[in-house]
């Protein structure tokens, strides 16, 4: 199909289920190729990757933990491999355990540190030669509110995603002379089921009541992201957007 992404190919990682798989589908929906990342679901994979494919765009199932950077290397290969390019990450993959500090493990500190924190970097510098090669491309990391909030039972994940804003900021100068832009999306309250990793949420300052009176949806912030990789949207590179419907006024 024609759109504004015709040609373009997208990963996104942690793609099966809420935002990730929304903004699979409103990037194959501007004509991008998309793969679907997972770390232990191919079926689950699959089901998102057939939705994809329906809009008639290539779509692709891919098993890797983003944690391992073997493994993230061998998925960059095979999409490129198997697409032929890779113009768009969208850095999605995340879990969040929520605990109170000293509740907290520091098995469960680390291990969303890992998958928030590492990931990200483990996934943008195996992506980055490939866009270079392509001319430019966009990397989009997906961060969380209470990076800018705070909140209880999410040290690890508050502290995760601020990281994710620096890693946008250092990124976005490196590699701005190569064509590519990176920025962050911060979603607020955002309605639907949670996975099983994905916790309650964390009690923010404020008692967390939106201005525009009620919670955000996947779609919302898949078309926040789709906005950042289209072609008019590449005149913004190095920021944190929220997408909160003015629960959060940086």
């Amino acid at each position: 199909m024609a759109g504004e992404l015709t040609g373009k190919v997208a990963l996104v990682t942690g793609g099966v289920r809420r935002i990730g798989r929304a903004t699979a589908l409103a990037l194959a929906a501007e004509g991008a190729s998309v793969a679907i990342n997972a770390r232990s679901s191919l079926d689950e994979a699959k089901d998102a990757a057939a939705e994809v494919a329906k809009l008639g765009v290539k779509s692709k199932a891919i098993l890797a933990d983003v944690t391992d950077e073997n493994q993230v290397s061998a998925m960059i290969a095979e999409i490129v491999r198997d697409f032929g390019r890779l113009d768009i990450l969208i850095n999605n993959a995340g879990i969040r355990k929520d605990a109170g500090v000293v509740e907290m493990t520091l098995a469960d500190w680390r291990s969303v540190m890992a998958v928030v924190l590492d990931g990200a970097f483990l996934c943008s510098r195996a992506a980055i030669p490939h866009m270079i090669r392509a001319g430019g491309g966009t990397i989009v990391n997906i961060g969380g509110m209470t990076a800018h909030t705070g909140a209880s039972g999410r040290a690890h994940v508050s502290t995760a995603k601020a990281g994710l804003v620096g890693l946008t900021k250092a990124l976005a100068v490196e590699f701005a002379d190569k064509g590519i832009t990176v920025n962050c999306v911060a979603p607020g309250k955002i309605g639907g089921k949670r996975s099983a990793t994905s916790g309650k949420g964390g009690q923010i300052p404020g008692g967390g009541h939106p201005l525009v009176g009620r919670e955000g949806t996947f779609e919302e912030v898949a078309q926040m992201i789709r906005t950042l990789c289209v072609p008019t949207g590449r005149y913004i590179t190095g920021q944190t957007i929220h997408v909160s419907g003015g629960l959060y006024l940086p």
